[in-house]
């Protein structure tokens, strides 16, 4: 008896395999572009579907899963550094990190500005500013006035942006930092939209539109402003209420600085994956190399992840920068999957579902892959999306109790991503009810 209700468990397993594979390459959806796709139960160490899981794909925001898991390992979940900094008499020298905390509209660390108020020493901000570029390499240019392309830094503040929040009940919104509010310019151009605001090229000038019906709205945008080493010591001064000489010694980089802890690294970790926070992705890669060198060098970064951490995966990313805004990564969805792998393995569950979006709850899938009325997310995936190019990958827990991992690459789709979205729910669905 004992047998045959084994047989039968596999055969109704091997058909449920079946029926998963054809959902996918019968789909009349899928067959529009390139589909890689790969589905693996770990407990069995078994993989049940496999769609071009070692071709290579553009990731987007997946890329953000090889950022974390790097950034996990070599900063922890603890406290990251947030200054750089040198006692020399009565000389406090300090420098970036990269740490994206400081004075940031939603993570509002202020550690590195108490710890400059509070020094009875002259202060000198040490420039390293020439190690970051602003941009990533194969970033598009116009992306200027978007959240998603904030500008790099080796020391941000504020978060780099200008953020404009209006709360319901209030008649005006609000500009963080204030010291941009002269910076504002009337757009009396036409439109259809009740509000607007953005940046003009190569200029911290704001045009913005707040109309009449605007009044009865609640809305936060976060406009990128063009970072420098001068505004940075201005931002630094004004916020401290103290002088800062800007200085050039490159003999100070050979010299090991005292750090000064500053964010919880938790905080940053689940704002980057839930949001897809493109900003903090790559200010995490940076405090990685920092960690590592004293140094801000992504590419340093990458390369010490790939033959130290990733040397075991089983194909080489081609990985440029922390967040995915480059079409120039490029991974396979075997090599997600032991990613996926590896993450399990070495941070507890409780934390994976604190950093992930979850199916219908939170993050970037919150409007997608809703679990039963009154049942938990079932499934904890990270999202990625450019123009032709979208991804998920994360774990599916099933309601047989199993946590499955998945990977699903999705490239050169001249269809609404929406489609795309819709159909891989109805897959994602199946399996967590059947399987």
């Amino acid at each position: 008896m004992k047998r045959i209700l084994v047989a039968t468990l596999l055969a109704l397993s091997s058909c449920t395999v079946h029926k998963i594979n054809k959902s996918l390459s019968k789909s009349d959806v899928f067959d529009k572009g390139h589909l890689g796709f790969m589905l693996q139960d770990p407990e069995k160490g078994k993989t049940l579907v496999e769609i071009n899981s070692g071709k290579y794909f553009i990731p987007a925001s997946n890329t953000k899963i090889f950022t974390f898991y790097t950034a996990y390992s070599i900063l922890g979940d603890s406290l990251v550094n947030g200054l750089n900094y040198l006692e020399k008499g009565d000389s406090l020298i300090f420098w970036g990190t990269g740490d994206p905390s400081l004075l940031h509209p939603d993570l509002k660390d202020e550690t590195a500005i108490d710890f400059l108020k509070a020094s009875n020493k002259k202060l000198f901000l040490l420039d390293n500013f020439d190690q970051v570029d602003a941009y990533g390499p194969g970033w598009s240019w116009n992306w200027y006035p978007y959240y998603y392309a904030a500008e790099r830094s080796a020391l941000p503040v504020y978060g780099d942006i200008v953020r404009f929040e209006k709360e319901k009940g209030e008649t005006d919104f609000t500009v963080y930092p204030e010291r941009f509010k002269s910076a504002m310019e009337n757009d009396e151009s036409e439109s259809s939209r009740p509000y607007s605001f953005t940046r003009k090229h190569q200029k911290n000038r704001f045009p913005y539109q707040f109309k009449t019906e605007a009044k009865d709205s609640e809305f936060e945008s976060d406009i990128p402003f063009i970072t420098s080493r001068e505004l940075t010591k201005i931002l630094l001064e004004e916020a401290t209420g103290k002088s800062i000489t800007m200085i050039s010694n490159p003999s100070y980089f050979e010299e090991e600085p005292k750090k000064l802890l500053s964010a919880p690294a938790d905080s940053i970790y689940a704002q980057m994956m839930k949001i897809s926070d493109n900003f903090l992705a790559e200010q995490l890669m940076f405090l990685v190399s920092d960690q590592l060198t004293n140094k801000l060098d992504i590419s340093e970064a990458i390369s010490y992840s790939k033959e130290n951490l990733l040397n075991d995966l089983p194909d080489e990313p081609r990985w440029v920068d922390g967040s995915g805004l480059s079409a120039q990564n490029m991974f396979t969805p075997r090599s997600i999957i032991a990613l996926l792998g590896k993450i399990r393995q070495e941070v507890p569950l409780e934390k994976i579902k604190a950093y992930f979006p979850a199916g219908g709850e939170s993050g970037t899938i919150r409007n997608w892959y809703p679990a039963d009325p009154g049942q938990p997310p079932y499934i904890y995936a990270k999202t990625g999306s450019l123009s032709m190019a979208n991804s998920l990958s994360g774990y599916l827990l099933t309601k047989s109790g199993k946590i499955l991992h998945f990977s699903c690459m999705m490239n050169n789709y001249a269809i609404p991503s929406n489609d795309l979205k819709t159909e891989l729910q109805k897959v994602l669905y199946f399996i967590h009810d059947k399987y």
